[in-house]
């Protein structure tokens, strides 16, 4: 897990301290890369504020927005699951507000009461080593993960950090109960998936380094972010799209309650979710934008032939329950996989 007292780059103390610049403090998951990018562009339009951002995940962002609730240091959440969103609402964390897009925004994709907004839609995918993996051979569906032939070659993003991973594996339990095989159905299959699984990684980086490093071969991700490791870094990725359907994620911004700088955290707001924003976050951050007045052309090429079948999933039940399952999951399921359901 990254460190939550580590402020990367984008943010200078020194520059901080001088007289007339105000500074934006910006918790979220999207990564060095788009943080520092889009910190830097903002800070060179308005050179009288400073952006501070802090790199951590999403689930660590909710839970250190609660923690520092009377206090609060941040101004912007910027980035996470729907369900961390929701959560965050009904527990007074966030301050309503409207962005300029209200009109161009998807009212399944954003908050009923006007705290939070979709930013990107992001799927859930098989990520595998493709040096290794053929397109062939690699899992179709979720259900291959299970299949013994994988046993001791999958490294997973711990899920008690990460928000990607909560929502992966709540929605495998979700679809257990919908199928009317009620919770024990669901960790029945973390349980399988568990003894396939190698090794749980700390944080994203050390998920990326095991499997090009091919101490792991498989693991379970979002689309966004196996795209930009490919394309940026040229990590030996592939994915598939499980055949079944994917927990389709909406990625979300909200302000936060109490903040020290509401008004300057309202302008970066609509900074980074401006059109020509998310068109940069899409071709530059491979973002594929909630907002609905982008037209397809100024997308990438693969943006605009992607087909996405998406997995019934309740993430209202998910907001409710996702805490209480991956507790249920450390405690009982983490290093007890099963072979096959039922034993």
């Amino acid at each position: 897990m990254k460190h939550l007292l580590v402020i990367l780059a984008g943010l200078s103390c020194a520059g901080c301290a001088k007289s007339g610049v105000t500074p934006v403090v910006v918790y979220s998951p999207h990564g060095k890369e788009m943080l520092s990018a889009f910190a830097g562009a903002y800070e060179k339009e308005h050179p009288s504020v400073a952006v501070q951002w802090l790199d951590m995940g999403s689930q660590d962002v909710y839970d250190r927005v609660r923690t520092e609730r009377e206090n609060p240091q941040a101004d912007i959440w910027w980035g996470g699951p729907m369900t961390a969103f929701f959560r965050a609402e009904r527990e007074g964390l966030l301050e309503r507000y409207v962005p300029s897009w209200d009109s161009v925004s998807d009212p399944a994709a954003r908050s009923a009461g006007d705290f939070w907004y979709g930013t990107f839609l992001t799927p859930e995918v098989i990520m595998y080593n493709s040096n290794r993996i053929s397109a062939d051979s690699a899992p179709k569906d979720w259900d291959d993960l299970l299949d013994p032939v994988w046993r001791g070659k999958i490294v997973i993003r711990s899920p008690l950090a990460s928000g990607t991973m909560r929502i992966i594996f709540s929605s495998m339990i979700e679809r257990s109960r919908e199928g009317g095989g009620g919770t024990r159905g669901g960790f029945d299959w973390l349980r399988r998936l568990d003894a396939n699984t190698k090794t749980y990684a700390a944080d994203p980086t050390q998920l990326y380094i095991a499997i090009a490093r091919e101490e792991g071969l498989v693991t379970l991700w979002d689309l966004p972010d196996v795209m930009l490791q490919v394309e940026s870094h040229h990590y030996p990725f592939a994915y598939v799209l499980p055949s079944s359907g994917t927990p389709l994620i909406t990625d979300g911004i909200a302000l936060i309650r109490g903040a020290r700088h509401p008004e300057e955290a309202k302008a970066f707001y609509e900074f980074v979710t401006s059109r020509a924003s998310m068109i940069r976050q899409a071709r530059e951050f491979y973002r594929i934008p909630a907002r609905r007045d982008i037209p397809r052309p100024e997308l990438p090429p693969w943006m605009q032939s992607l087909q996405i079948r998406s997995l019934a999933v309740n993430f209202d039940t998910l907001a409710s329950y996702e805490r209480e399952w991956m507790k249920t999951w450390d405690e009982s399921v983490r290093g007890r996989g099963t072979n096959s359901a039922g034993e």
